[in-house]
């Protein structure tokens, strides 16, 4: 089979491809600057910028499957001037761009990695996402894919191309970054953290492993043609059992301080931070029995399998660190 990857080289597209090299497939992967160390087992293609205006002819002519796993990630305190322009110019025009061209050029299926963004921020406890919610984002990146996926509906429904729709909850895995990764470091010191009463809460997570092999399952599964499929570990957990899990898988006290809720709040109206208090107290939860039902499947990996998969590789990097600096 012939697949174009995109987003070779991101967090996901990391994660994937060595699935990909698994079977039998040829992959092409879009890059701006060649792995010289993939030399050989993968067609690498340099492409300026994923945007309105780019030729992708050579690339996806003669290909069967493209995964669209590329994007202008969300960022907290983006400095650019007009954040939706710069989201939408790639995440939205960009996308659309890219796939009606693979149609056009007689792609059978294109799958699109969007984000649960395109739900919402915040879920009410107990009332989780589902993948016919209707809702349309404000959140600049969120807003990006939303309409991203409004175009590849209209493409599905005018070619003959199938389009998968994927939006995963927060990815975390080997070699994350952002909050999740700094939330580690925190824990991986040992001390009391203040996180002991946020145990009302619940947020669903997805390993890499899980998104992973939900996107395999969708390159030829005939019953994800034209789905929106949310997905998860399918194991919610509190802010204070997440910092609970992690403290076990790195070896470490899971000692927490009961710091009343309220505590966070006027901090958060104090610092300007309520956003970063919001994502503490609040619950994001998603339903993915749709997903589970629809295609038989179910998320190979435990959120403890994933946790200590993480932590193991957060430990290791840490060590290959130490060892540079002494």
């Amino acid at each position: 089979m012939e697949i174009v990857l995109t987003g070779m080289s991101g967090f996901v597209g990391q994660a994937l491809l060595p699935r990909l090299l698994n079977k039998e497939n040829n992959i092409r992967a879009a890059v701006r600057s060649l792995n010289k160390t993939l030399d050989g087992q993968i067609s690498q293609f340099s492409i300026d910028n994923i945007c309105r205006n780019q030729n992708w002819k050579n690339i996806v002519t003669g290909a069967d499957i493209v995964i669209h796993c590329a994007a202008r990630v969300h960022v907290m305190d983006d400095s650019v001037s007009n954040p939706l322009d710069e989201f939408r110019e790639v995440n939205t025009y960009g996308t659309l761009n890219l796939a009606q061209q693979a149609a056009d050029l007689g792609v059978k299926r294109f799958i699109f990695i969007s984000s649960i963004k395109v739900n919402g921020e915040s879920t009410e406890l107990g009332f989780p996402f589902k993948p016919d919610d209707t809702f349309i984002p404000t959140d600049p990146y969120g807003l990006s894919k939303y309409e991203a996926e409004v175009g590849l509906h209209k493409i599905a429904k005018e070619t003959e191309m199938e389009v998968v729709i994927i939006r995963p909850t927060l990815v975390y895995g080997p070699g994350v970054k952002a909050n999740f990764a700094s939330l580690l470091n925190l824990v991986s010191k040992g001390l009391p953290l203040p996180f002991g009463c946020i145990f009302g809460n619940q947020r669903s997570l997805v390993s890499v492993t899980n998104l992973v092999d939900l996107i395999i399952t969708c390159i030829d599964h005939p019953k994800a043609v034209n789905q929106v499929l949310l997905v998860s570990d399918d194991n919610d957990v509190s802010t204070a059992s997440m910092v609970k899990e992690m403290s076990k898988a790195l070896g470490k006290s899971s000692r927490m301080l009961p710091v009343p809720l309220w505590c966070y709040s006027v901090a958060g109206k104090l610092f300007n931070k309520q956003d970063v208090v919001n994502r503490l107290l609040g619950s994001l939860q998603v339903d993915i029995s749709h997903t589970k039902e629809t295609l038989g499947w179910a998320p190979p990996q435990t959120i403890e399998q994933g946790f200590k998969e993480t932590a193991d590789a957060f430990l290791k990097n840490k060590e290959k660190l130490n060892d540079s600096i002494n």
